[in-house]
């Protein structure tokens, strides 16, 4: 059953999110990103900035590989969550092959009345 956005519940996690965000990225489920990626989104990539279409257009052609999270990192104030964790796997941005390193994430959720909705990206994989 697809919801509107993360259910908030009281032993969800920043890391149990980001699992599930990168899940749905890799299986191109691009209707459960559309339905928590809030309209005020902005991501950070080595090829510049995108905004809430972009960033969904972006996952639509990810084409996402092996897939390995860790080194989670979590603080919460109030309604925000930010979390910090590496991501090692295999895929394409803007046409262009990233290294399968492991490399630094920063997601950032707000936790609304409908849920969690996700607010901002950082992806610090170079490119090339």
């Amino acid at each position: 059953m697809l919801l509107l956005a993360f259910p908030l519940r009281a032993e969800d996690t920043g890391e149990q999110l980001v699992r599930q965000l990168f899940a749905d990225m890799k299986a191109g489920n691009v209707l459960a990103i559309e339905a928590i990626i809030s309209p005020a989104f902005q991501s950070i990539h080595q090829d510049g900035p995108r905004d809430r279409q972009q960033e969904i257009a972006l996952v639509e052609h990810l084409n996402m590989g092996s897939l390995v999270l860790g080194d989670f990192v979590e603080t919460r104030e109030g309604n925000v969550l930010v979390v910090t964790y590496s991501v090692s796997t295999d895929e394409r941005i803007a046409g262009e092959r990233l290294s399968g390193n492991p490399a630094r994430r920063l997601t950032v959720f707000l936790q609304t009345s409908e849920g969690w909705r996700w607010i901002a990206h950082a992806n610090l994989q170079s490119m090339g």
